[in-house]
């Protein structure tokens, strides 16, 4: 057998998963190869570590507190019945404020063009004085 089948097995017979002619034929390639008894140790001492890591710490009181929370919160839904008013009265103030301000706006921007109409007559009188600007180029009067 080859060391990379060994090795591609070895998790497999230290689990003692594989077949009895596989496992006696990974036992007899590392009875003969150093490299893959050593690397075979190492994988034990990785597993045993992880195995120890692997089981959590119980802890007693564990199922009391979650049982004491469960009941909490079910005396909690029987004396709370405001958050049901908050929850639909909440949405419709926001509502309410939105609208508000959508019309404060509509009426600020009603308010705001009437004065730029007059603006925009005072741009059409300017006009005139600046197109006489075109008609004399600036490089002559910077001449002369």
């Amino acid at each position: 057998m080859k060391c990379k089948d060994v090795q591609s097995k070895l998790i497999f017979f230290l689990d003692e998963e594989l077949p009895i002619k596989e496992m006696q034929a990974v036992q007899e390639h590392l009875n003969d190869c150093t490299d893959c008894a050593l690397f075979a140790e190492d994988m034990k001492k990785t597993l045993s570590i992880l195995e120890t890591e692997k089981t959590p710490e119980l802890n007693p009181f564990f199922y009391t507190r979650v049982k004491a929370k469960m009941e909490n919160r079910e005396t909690e839904r029987v004396i709370n019945r405001r958050p049901v008013l908050v929850r639909v009265l909440q949405p419709v103030a926001f509502s309410i404020v939105l609208l508000i301000g959508i019309y404060a706006g509509i009426k600020l921007g009603a308010s705001g063009s009437a004065k730029t109409s007059n603006t925009v007559l005072a741009q059409q009188e300017m006009i005139p004085y600046w197109n006489g600007l075109d008609a004399e180029p600036i490089e002559t009067f910077l001449m002369e």
